[in-house]
Protein backbone atom coordinates (compact mmCIF):
# COMPACT_ATOMS: atom_id res chain seq x y z
CA UNK A 1 0.00 0.00 0.00
CA UNK A 2 1.43 3.34 -1.05
CA UNK A 3 2.17 5.79 1.74
CA UNK A 4 0.61 9.14 0.85
CA UNK A 5 1.53 10.75 4.15
CA UNK A 6 3.08 14.17 3.39
CA UNK A 7 6.72 14.63 4.29
CA UNK A 8 7.51 16.72 7.31
CA UNK A 9 8.59 20.28 6.57
CA UNK A 10 12.00 19.92 8.20
CA UNK A 11 12.64 16.73 6.21
CA UNK A 12 11.86 18.69 3.05
CA UNK A 13 14.32 21.33 4.24
CA UNK A 14 17.05 18.73 4.76
CA UNK A 15 16.39 17.24 1.33
CA UNK A 16 16.67 20.62 -0.39
CA UNK A 17 19.89 21.49 1.44
CA UNK A 18 21.45 18.21 0.36
CA UNK A 19 20.25 18.65 -3.21
CA UNK A 20 22.08 22.00 -3.33
CA UNK A 21 25.21 20.37 -1.84
CA UNK A 22 25.38 22.48 1.30
CA UNK A 23 27.67 21.22 4.03
CA UNK A 24 26.40 19.05 6.92
CA UNK A 25 27.13 21.88 9.36
CA UNK A 26 25.02 24.30 7.30
CA UNK A 27 22.24 21.73 7.23
CA UNK A 28 22.39 21.38 10.99
CA UNK A 29 22.29 25.16 11.49
CA UNK A 30 19.45 25.87 9.03
CA UNK A 31 17.27 23.08 10.41
CA UNK A 32 17.92 24.33 13.94
CA UNK A 33 16.87 27.91 13.12
CA UNK A 34 13.83 26.83 11.10
CA UNK A 35 12.65 24.77 14.07
CA UNK A 36 13.35 27.65 16.48
CA UNK A 37 11.36 30.03 14.25
CA UNK A 38 8.34 27.71 14.12
CA UNK A 39 8.39 26.98 17.86
CA UNK A 40 8.79 30.68 18.65
CA UNK A 41 5.49 31.35 16.88
CA UNK A 42 3.69 28.53 18.69
CA UNK A 43 4.11 25.97 15.92
CA UNK A 44 2.32 28.01 13.26
CA UNK A 45 3.08 26.85 9.74
CA UNK A 46 5.50 29.20 7.97
CA UNK A 47 3.04 29.60 5.08
CA UNK A 48 0.72 31.34 7.55
CA UNK A 49 3.50 33.80 8.40
CA UNK A 50 5.75 36.21 6.57
CA UNK A 51 8.16 39.12 6.90
CA UNK A 52 6.48 40.50 10.04
CA UNK A 53 6.91 37.24 11.97
CA UNK A 54 10.51 36.91 10.74
CA UNK A 55 11.24 40.45 11.96
CA UNK A 56 9.75 39.73 15.40
CA UNK A 57 11.85 36.57 15.70
CA UNK A 58 15.09 38.33 14.72
CA UNK A 59 14.38 41.21 17.10
CA UNK A 60 13.82 38.71 19.90
CA UNK A 61 17.19 37.09 19.20
CA UNK A 62 19.01 40.44 19.24
CA UNK A 63 17.21 42.21 22.10
CA UNK A 64 16.22 39.39 24.45
CA UNK A 65 18.71 36.59 23.82
CA UNK A 66 21.51 39.06 23.01
CA UNK A 67 22.94 36.82 20.30
CA UNK A 68 25.94 37.91 18.25
CA UNK A 69 25.61 39.52 14.84
CA UNK A 70 26.88 36.38 13.11
CA UNK A 71 24.34 34.19 14.96
CA UNK A 72 21.48 36.51 14.05
CA UNK A 73 22.60 36.54 10.43
CA UNK A 74 22.75 32.74 10.39
CA UNK A 75 19.19 32.60 11.75
CA UNK A 76 18.02 35.01 9.02
CA UNK A 77 19.71 32.92 6.31
CA UNK A 78 18.18 29.71 7.64
CA UNK A 79 14.63 31.07 7.76
CA UNK A 80 14.87 32.81 4.38
CA UNK A 81 16.24 29.59 2.85
CA UNK A 82 13.20 27.73 4.20
CA UNK A 83 10.85 30.18 2.52
CA UNK A 84 12.63 30.55 -0.80
CA UNK A 85 13.94 27.03 -1.41
CA UNK A 86 11.33 24.83 0.27
CA UNK A 87 8.08 26.78 0.40
CA UNK A 88 8.85 28.66 -2.85
CA UNK A 89 7.65 31.86 -1.26
CA UNK A 90 9.56 35.12 -1.23
CA UNK A 91 9.32 36.58 2.29
CA UNK A 92 9.62 40.01 0.68
CA UNK A 93 11.81 43.04 1.24
CA UNK A 94 10.04 44.27 4.36
CA UNK A 95 12.01 42.27 6.91
CA UNK A 96 12.93 45.09 9.30
CA UNK A 97 14.74 44.24 12.51
CA UNK A 98 17.30 45.49 14.99
CA UNK A 99 20.74 44.29 13.99
CA UNK A 100 22.70 42.62 16.74
CA UNK A 101 25.74 44.69 17.58
CA UNK A 102 28.99 43.49 16.10
CA UNK A 103 31.76 44.64 18.44
CA UNK A 104 35.22 45.21 17.04
CA UNK A 105 37.36 42.53 18.64
CA UNK A 106 41.01 42.13 17.83
CA UNK A 107 42.07 38.50 17.35
CA UNK A 108 44.03 36.73 20.06
CA UNK A 109 47.63 36.17 18.98
CA UNK A 110 50.22 33.92 20.57
CA UNK A 111 53.90 34.68 20.81
CA UNK A 112 56.31 32.30 19.13
CA UNK A 113 57.41 31.08 22.57
CA UNK A 114 53.79 30.32 23.51
CA UNK A 115 53.33 28.34 20.29
CA UNK A 116 56.49 26.34 21.07
CA UNK A 117 55.24 25.61 24.59
CA UNK A 118 51.86 24.41 23.32
CA UNK A 119 53.48 22.15 20.74
CA UNK A 120 55.78 20.73 23.42
CA UNK A 121 52.73 19.72 25.42
CA UNK A 122 50.91 17.83 22.67
CA UNK A 123 51.30 14.39 21.11
CA UNK A 124 50.68 13.16 17.58
CA UNK A 125 48.60 13.62 15.54
CA UNK A 126 47.73 16.87 17.31
CA UNK A 127 51.28 18.24 17.22
CA UNK A 128 51.23 18.05 13.43
CA UNK A 129 47.68 19.39 13.17
CA UNK A 130 48.53 22.43 15.30
CA UNK A 131 51.73 22.76 13.28
CA UNK A 132 49.66 23.01 10.11
CA UNK A 133 47.21 25.54 11.53
CA UNK A 134 50.07 27.73 12.75
CA UNK A 135 52.66 26.91 10.10
CA UNK A 136 50.38 27.11 7.05
CA UNK A 137 47.47 29.21 8.30
CA UNK A 138 44.88 26.44 7.95
CA UNK A 139 41.44 26.66 9.48
CA UNK A 140 40.63 23.69 11.70
CA UNK A 141 38.14 22.25 9.19
CA UNK A 142 40.68 22.64 6.39
CA UNK A 143 43.21 20.70 8.43
CA UNK A 144 40.76 17.95 9.31
CA UNK A 145 39.51 17.63 5.72
CA UNK A 146 42.93 17.08 4.12
CA UNK A 147 43.07 14.04 1.85
CA UNK A 148 46.25 12.16 1.02
CA UNK A 149 46.14 13.42 -2.60
CA UNK A 150 46.13 17.03 -1.28
CA UNK A 151 49.65 16.71 0.16
CA UNK A 152 52.63 17.11 -2.19
CA UNK A 153 55.73 16.19 -0.19
CA UNK A 154 58.13 16.72 -3.11
CA UNK A 155 56.98 20.31 -3.71
CA UNK A 156 56.30 21.11 -0.06
CA UNK A 157 52.73 22.14 -0.86
CA UNK A 158 49.21 21.52 0.39
CA UNK A 159 46.09 22.00 -1.71
CA UNK A 160 43.10 23.27 0.25
CA UNK A 161 39.91 22.21 -1.52
CA UNK A 162 36.53 23.88 -1.27
CA UNK A 163 37.55 26.19 1.55
CA UNK A 164 35.36 28.97 2.93
CA UNK A 165 33.50 30.55 0.04
CA UNK A 166 33.95 27.42 -2.09
CA UNK A 167 37.50 28.37 -3.09
CA UNK A 168 40.63 26.25 -3.57
CA UNK A 169 44.11 27.49 -2.76
CA UNK A 170 47.71 26.31 -2.43
CA UNK A 171 49.74 26.89 0.71
CA UNK A 172 53.05 25.69 2.04
CA UNK A 173 53.79 22.40 3.80
CA UNK A 174 56.22 23.45 6.58
CA UNK A 175 59.43 21.40 6.76
CA UNK A 176 58.97 21.02 10.52
CA UNK A 177 55.76 18.99 10.10
CA UNK A 178 56.96 16.75 7.27
CA UNK A 179 57.75 13.81 9.54
CA UNK A 180 54.44 14.16 11.36
CA UNK A 181 52.55 14.25 8.06
CA UNK A 182 54.37 11.14 6.84
CA UNK A 183 53.46 9.40 10.10
CA UNK A 184 49.79 10.41 9.70
CA UNK A 185 49.72 9.16 6.10
CA UNK A 186 51.23 5.82 7.13
CA UNK A 187 48.59 5.45 9.84
CA UNK A 188 45.86 6.27 7.30
CA UNK A 189 47.38 3.70 4.93
CA UNK A 190 47.32 1.01 7.63
CA UNK A 191 43.69 1.82 8.50
CA UNK A 192 42.77 1.73 4.82
CA UNK A 193 44.31 -1.70 4.28
CA UNK A 194 42.58 -3.05 7.36
CA UNK A 195 39.23 -1.61 6.27
CA UNK A 196 39.63 -3.14 2.81
CA UNK A 197 40.24 -6.54 4.35
CA UNK A 198 37.03 -6.13 6.36
CA UNK A 199 34.96 -5.08 3.37
CA UNK A 200 34.79 -1.37 4.30
CA UNK A 201 35.22 0.64 1.11
CA UNK A 202 33.41 3.92 1.79
CA UNK A 203 34.84 7.37 2.41
CA UNK A 204 32.79 10.57 2.55
CA UNK A 205 33.10 12.85 -0.47
CA UNK A 206 31.32 16.21 -0.69
CA UNK A 207 28.97 17.47 -3.38
CA UNK A 208 29.00 15.69 -6.75
CA UNK A 209 32.41 14.08 -6.18
CA UNK A 210 30.74 10.96 -4.81
CA UNK A 211 28.95 10.47 -8.13
CA UNK A 212 32.04 11.39 -10.14
CA UNK A 213 34.29 9.02 -8.20
CA UNK A 214 32.04 6.16 -7.03
CA UNK A 215 35.05 3.97 -6.25
CA UNK A 216 36.92 6.60 -4.23
CA UNK A 217 36.54 4.50 -1.07
CA UNK A 218 38.71 1.84 -2.69
CA UNK A 219 41.56 4.27 -3.38
CA UNK A 220 44.12 5.32 -0.79
CA UNK A 221 44.51 8.84 -2.21
CA UNK A 222 40.96 9.82 -1.21
CA UNK A 223 41.41 8.83 2.43
CA UNK A 224 41.71 11.51 5.11
CA UNK A 225 45.27 12.25 6.24
CA UNK A 226 44.16 12.48 9.87
CA UNK A 227 42.02 9.36 9.85
CA UNK A 228 39.89 8.56 12.87
CA UNK A 229 40.80 5.55 14.92
CA UNK A 230 37.18 4.37 14.75
CA UNK A 231 34.69 3.65 12.01
CA UNK A 232 31.49 5.70 11.87
CA UNK A 233 28.23 5.83 9.93
CA UNK A 234 27.60 8.72 7.56
CA UNK A 235 24.30 10.27 8.77
CA UNK A 236 23.33 11.19 5.20
CA UNK A 237 24.15 8.02 3.26
CA UNK A 238 23.90 5.56 6.15
CA UNK A 239 27.12 3.89 4.98
CA UNK A 240 29.93 2.88 7.32
CA UNK A 241 33.40 4.20 6.69
CA UNK A 242 36.40 5.94 8.23
CA UNK A 243 36.06 9.68 8.69
CA UNK A 244 38.67 12.12 9.96
CA UNK A 245 39.56 12.85 13.60
CA UNK A 246 36.65 14.54 15.38
CA UNK A 247 36.88 18.31 15.81
CA UNK A 248 36.22 17.96 19.53
CA UNK A 249 39.32 15.79 19.89
CA UNK A 250 41.66 18.50 18.62
CA UNK A 251 39.83 21.18 20.61
CA UNK A 252 40.31 19.10 23.76
CA UNK A 253 43.99 18.50 22.97
CA UNK A 254 44.57 22.24 22.53
CA UNK A 255 42.88 23.13 25.82
CA UNK A 256 44.88 20.53 27.69
CA UNK A 257 48.16 21.71 26.13
CA UNK A 258 47.39 25.37 26.91
CA UNK A 259 46.66 24.45 30.51
CA UNK A 260 49.86 22.43 30.86
CA UNK A 261 51.87 25.26 29.28
CA UNK A 262 50.45 27.74 31.81
CA UNK A 263 49.18 30.15 29.13
CA UNK A 264 46.49 32.54 30.37
CA UNK A 265 45.13 33.55 26.95
CA UNK A 266 41.86 32.14 25.57
CA UNK A 267 43.27 29.83 22.90
CA UNK A 268 41.10 28.16 20.28
CA UNK A 269 42.16 26.35 17.12
CA UNK A 270 41.62 29.54 15.09
CA UNK A 271 44.14 31.44 17.24
CA UNK A 272 46.95 29.56 15.47
CA UNK A 273 45.75 30.93 12.12
CA UNK A 274 45.67 34.44 13.63
CA UNK A 275 49.21 33.94 14.91
CA UNK A 276 50.40 32.66 11.50
CA UNK A 277 49.20 35.83 9.77
CA UNK A 278 50.53 38.20 12.42
CA UNK A 279 53.97 36.59 12.57
CA UNK A 280 54.28 36.69 8.76
CA UNK A 281 53.56 40.42 8.79
CA UNK A 282 56.03 40.89 11.60
CA UNK A 283 58.57 39.04 9.47
CA UNK A 284 58.20 41.59 6.68
CA UNK A 285 55.93 39.73 4.24
CA UNK A 286 53.54 42.00 2.37
CA UNK A 287 49.83 42.04 3.10
CA UNK A 288 48.87 40.68 -0.35
CA UNK A 289 51.00 37.57 0.12
CA UNK A 290 49.42 36.93 3.50
CA UNK A 291 45.96 37.51 1.99
CA UNK A 292 46.62 34.87 -0.67
CA UNK A 293 47.95 32.33 1.81
CA UNK A 294 44.93 32.81 4.07
CA UNK A 295 42.49 32.63 1.17
CA UNK A 296 40.79 35.94 1.98
CA UNK A 297 38.66 37.39 -0.82
CA UNK A 298 39.30 40.98 0.28
CA UNK A 299 42.47 42.51 1.66
CA UNK A 300 40.38 44.40 4.25
CA UNK A 301 39.81 41.09 6.03
CA UNK A 302 43.57 40.56 6.25
CA UNK A 303 44.17 44.13 7.44
CA UNK A 304 42.87 43.27 10.93
CA UNK A 305 46.25 41.66 11.61
CA UNK A 306 48.08 44.94 11.14
CA UNK A 307 46.40 46.10 14.36
CA UNK A 308 47.84 43.29 16.46
CA UNK A 309 51.47 43.34 15.39
CA UNK A 310 53.80 42.78 18.30
CA UNK A 311 54.65 46.41 18.86
CA UNK A 312 52.41 47.26 21.79
CA UNK A 313 50.39 50.46 22.16
CA UNK A 314 49.74 50.79 18.39
CA UNK A 315 53.47 50.89 17.67
CA UNK A 316 54.04 54.03 19.75
CA UNK A 317 56.97 54.10 22.15
CA UNK A 318 55.93 55.26 25.60
CA UNK A 319 57.61 58.48 26.82
CA UNK A 320 58.15 56.64 30.11
CA UNK A 321 60.72 54.49 28.30
CA UNK A 322 62.62 57.56 27.14
CA UNK A 323 63.28 59.01 30.60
Amino acid sequence: MENNKPRKLLDQLRERIRFLHYSPRTEQAYVYWARRFILFHNKRHPLEMGDEEISVFLNYLANTEKVSASTQNQALNGVVFLYKEVLRKDPGQKIAFDYAKKPLRLPTVLTKEEVRNILANTAEPYTTMIGLMYGAGLRMNECLSLRILDVDFSRGEIRIRNAKGGKDRITMLPDSVMSGMELAVEKARACFKNDQRNGIDYVYLPFALERKYPNAGKELKWQFVFASGNLSTDPRSGRKGRHHVHRKSIQRAIQQAVKRAGIMKHVTAHVFRHSFATHLLEGGYDIRTVQELLGHSHVNTTMIYTHVLNRGGRGVRSPMDNL
